[in-house]
């Protein structure tokens, strides 16, 4: 039977084509995903371990790291910091300990450098700066330069060599250079490599002389981290257990392979998420694909009614009939997973390339093939194939042996689908209940109820589709007719001649079209809620912020106001105000300006009283704390000073507003180094491209800043939404396309298994046009079909997934892209035309008195 198997594979190879591309293509997804992040893990853990080659201990300094933080919502507050980060004296109490051969101190920070357009090289977040750290040989370990050397004055930088290319610098020239204060101009030493993490993820590095980098960074005499080297022959855990004796409670210690192994678990973690993701859409794919594939050994088998017939006349027991099936869709589950596999490695090669075009440098290293792949590969492709093909087979094996006198093809039935039907029906409404409850509900329990929901309806719908096919496609079938003739009735009829195949081949566009609708819509709404937001609440020309996402230096603000044209000015000064011992978020603002640059809606009491030392609440922090308009409260400033202030004004709660608005005059004297993140700007007659010039002249053309007008803020809130959408776009084009190639191989089963009866349609009259004008008609009616049925699931997924967090998200109410949703329904219509191309072509050429003598 195995031999039977083989053969009849060779034989109908053309016809299960398809079913090898469809295989091969989630495979591909598969193996691909798994070989990429086994070799960027791979390459990233062995940057980790280089890097910490050399380091016997790493101290780091809590104290540094939360320089300049405030304490967040319902933080209590905690003690005194007792210094900056590492002091010179503790340092030089390190390089004291028996084994120590050399400790070097560390800062980093923002740095941003500026091409010779005065643009900013480099990702925002990945632009920073640090200290060069020479030793005795003048060398700092960390950093091999390949030409010039490192920075020994204060007017002296390095450059990391990708950066220095892209700036086209070389030693000795002059080089512009952002930080959180104004941007000053370096002399060019030494351009060096590094296996930093932060330029290998696009960014840029910049090395300042290690005085220059603690009074930019921290203060003067202290560092962030510190390195430990040990002398040969020491052991670490001797070295480390005497260095945590030296620490106090700012700071802690690990060894070099702890750090290393640390990151490297960071690592791993971090591309879980990718991953998974990844691996959702393989799996999304597959699950299309076995559709196609249980369609096209239904068919076959149905084509082979005679020959599995004779199989059983001439002895073979219904589980050998079963095994030859089933044996049939492991050779071609193996034949798509080896070259799926194959493709999925330079899937992976792409992949590594692509982030690299976006910027992102990765560590080289070499392809990581490992044995969990190669399995998953090979498991997946067989396991999902013999799993499509078991009821195809089982139906084989219910073949009597009288059917072998019968036609060669099976003569479509029509028993009754009750059973499936009802069971359909009732997956589909605990489905929708499941939803609907979920929808109700709300929060997390919500959407894992509709998760459990969606899954359950969309099996149901599947599985009443074929039920659902002649109803729906009756709708159209007079107009088939009116519009194209016969063609268009031959088609409307051929359309719902094998309910079960029409629906098998709709589904996988259903299953498609669901997910894009449902995230098209939930994205749609989300971005519109978020832009009403901004326009709503926001009346500011422009909002000035860092690009690394750090904060502004004073001197930001203070150039700002100098600015012609400047109607209002107003920080939101990060800061907070502990009340009833805990820490709330607070903003300092400008009273007068800070209501010209926002909208307050719901507002009671008067923003006036800002001038006046009271304070501004939002409403919902207002509600919980009991508080209204002339109420007196007790705060505490970040200095541990206490006041009793005035609730001036309750005001309707945004995104944009912190929950608690003070004068910047009540905070200057509790803070030493003010925190903001952002400068809102309002310009006479509003944005435009004079006002912006100034805005950049007045802070020096500075690469760090980032100026954005009404639009960037739209944008810079909203926008993400397209661009993740496009995103999703792109990964569920691989189940799109399973599913045009579902639809080809039905088309082309359908027309084999109609070679008579298209043949007598050419005898009697219709001409080849004709005949490809109805196939392609077919094609487009069956995938219209499955996409109407997509669109209306994944609108009321949609529906119910936004009523989960529609609370949290001001202003959300349900949007429906029309225009969308009819360019996908357009799509889908052009994926049936193109999907009938080849049978198309094939029904028109049939010769047809050898077309009317096939059996």
């Amino acid at each position: 039977m195995f031999r039977t198997a083989l053969r009849t594979v060779l034989a109908h190879k053309a016809r299960l084509l398809m079913t090898v591309l469809a295989v091969m293509l989630g495979v591909a997804f598969v193996s691909g995903t798994l070989v990429f992040t086994d070799t960027i893990g791979n390459a990233f853990r062995n940057q980790s371990a280089k890097s910490y080659k050399d380091v016997a201990v790493a101290v780091s300094s809590h104290d540094s790291r939360d320089n300049g933080r405030r304490p967040v919502n319902g933080e209590k507050k905690g003690g005194e910091k007792k210094s900056p980060g590492l002091s010179e004296q503790t340092l030089k109490k390190i390089g004291a300990v028996e084994g120590v051969a050399s400790v070097t101190g560390r800062v980093d920070g923002f740095a941003g450098v500026a091409d010779p357009d005065g643009k900013l090289i480099g990702n925002g977040w990945a632009t920073t700066g640090g200290n060069f750290a020479p030793g005795a040989d003048g060398k700092d370990p960390a950093y091999t330069f390949t030409t010039g050397s490192g920075p020994v004055r204060d007017d002296q930088i390095a450059l990391d060599k990708a950066t220095a290319a892209t700036g086209e610098y070389k030693v000795g020239d002059r080089v512009r250079v952002a930080t959180n204060g104004p941007v000053r101009e370096f002399t060019l030493a030494g351009i060096f490599t590094t296996e930093d993490g932060a330029v290998n993820a696009g960014g840029s590095l910049v090395l300042f002389d290690t005085a220059v980098a603690q009074k930019l960074y921290l203060e003067p005499g202290y560092f962030m981290d510190a390195t430990v080297a040990a002398a040969p022959g020491a052991s670490d855990s001797a070295i480390l257990s005497q260095v945590k004796g030296l620490l106090g409670d700012n700071a802690e210690a690990q060894t070099g392979k702890q750090l290393a192994d640390q990151q490297a678990a960071d690592i791993e973690s971090g591309l879980s998420a990718l991953n998974q993701m990844l691996l959702a859409f393989a799996a999304i794919a597959l699950f299309v694909g076995v559709f196609l594939i249980s369609n096209t050994f239904t068919m076959l088998v149905a084509q082979r009614t005679k020959e599995l017939a004779l199989l059983r006349a001439v002895g073979a027991s219904r589980r050998q009939v079963k095994r030859s099936v089933l044996a049939e869709a492991a050779v071609v589950g193996a034949i798509a997973s080896a070259v799926g596999f194959l493709l999925g490695l330079g899937l992976a090669t792409g992949l590594r390339s692509a982030l690299g075009a976006f910027g992102a440098r990765m560590p080289a290293g070499p392809l990581v093939v490992s044995p969990t792949a190669v399995g998953a590969a090979f498991a997946v492709g067989v396991l999902i194939t013999l799993i499509a093909a078991w009821l195809p087979a089982r139906r084989a094996a219910k073949i009597p042996p009288v059917a072998a006198m019968s036609s060669v093809h099976a003569v479509a039935t029509t028993r009754s689908l009750v059973v499936r039907n009802s069971i359909g029906g009732v997956l589909t409404l605990l489905g929708a209940a499941l939803i609907i409850g979920g929808a109700a509900a709300g929060a997390d329990n919500g959407r894992l109820l509709i998760g459990g929901g969606a899954f359950l309806t969309m099996i149901g719908v599947i599985v009443l589709i074929p039920l659902l096919s002649r109803p729906v496609i009756a709708l159209v079938r007079p107009l088939l007719h009116r519009v194209f003739g016969v063609a268009g009735k031959l088609a409307g009829q051929n359309a719902v001649r094998n309910p079960r195949r029409t629906g098998a081949t709709a589904s996988a566009l259903a299953i498609g079209l669901t997910l894009v609708t449902g995230l098209t819509v939930i994205g749609v709404t989300i971005g519109q809620a978020v832009d009403k937001m901004t326009t709503d609440n926001i009346r500011a020309d422009y909002m000035v912020t860092m690009a690394s996402g750090g904060p502004l230096d004073q001197s930001a603000l203070t150039a700002l106001e100098k600015v012609p044209g400047v109607t209002a000015l107003s920080p939101q000064q990060a800061t907070s105000l502990e009340i009833k011992g805990q820490f709330s978020a607070a903003s300092a603002v400008t009273p007068g300006d800070i209501e010209q640059v926002f909208a307050f809606n719901g507002l009671s009491g008067s923003l006036d009283s800002l001038k006046e030392g009271a304070i501004a609440v939002a409403d919902k922090t207002a509600e919980s704390n009991g508080w209204k308009p002339g109420d007196t409260v007790e705060v505490t400033y970040v200095d541990g000073k206490s006041a009793r202030l005035k609730v001036g004004a309750v005001y309707q709660a945004n995104e944009f507003l912190s929950p608690l608005l003070i004068s910047r005059d009540l905070i200057t004297p509790h803070e030493t180094k003010p925190h903001i993140p952002e400068i809102w700007v309002k310009m006479d007659g509003g944005a435009s491209a004079a006002h912006e010039q100034a805005l950049v002249d007045a802070l020096g053309d500075n690469p760090g800043i980032v100026f954005n007008d009404q639009q960037d803020i739209r944008n810079t809130f909203g926008g993400f939404i397209n661009t993740a959408l496009n995103i999703l776009y792109g990964l569920l084009g691989m189940a799109l396309i399973i599913a045009v190639l579902g639809v080809v191989n039905t088309l082309a089963m359908s027309v084999f298994e109609r070679q008579q009866e298209i043949g007598m349609l050419r005898a009697i009259g219709l001409d080849r046009r004709k005949v490809k004008r109805m196939i392609r008609l077919e094609a487009v009616v069956i995938s219209l079909f499955g996409a109407v049925i997509g669109v209306g699931l994944g609108s009321f997924l949609a529906w119910a997934i936004g009523e989960t967090f529609k609370d949290s998200i001001p202003g959300y109410a349900l949007v429906i892209p029309w225009d969308r949703i009819g360019i996908f329904l357009v799509l889908a219509g052009l994926v049936g035309v193109l999907a009938a191309l080849w049978p198309a072509r094939s029904a028109a050429r049939l010769n047809m008195l050898t077309a009317i003598k096939t059996e």
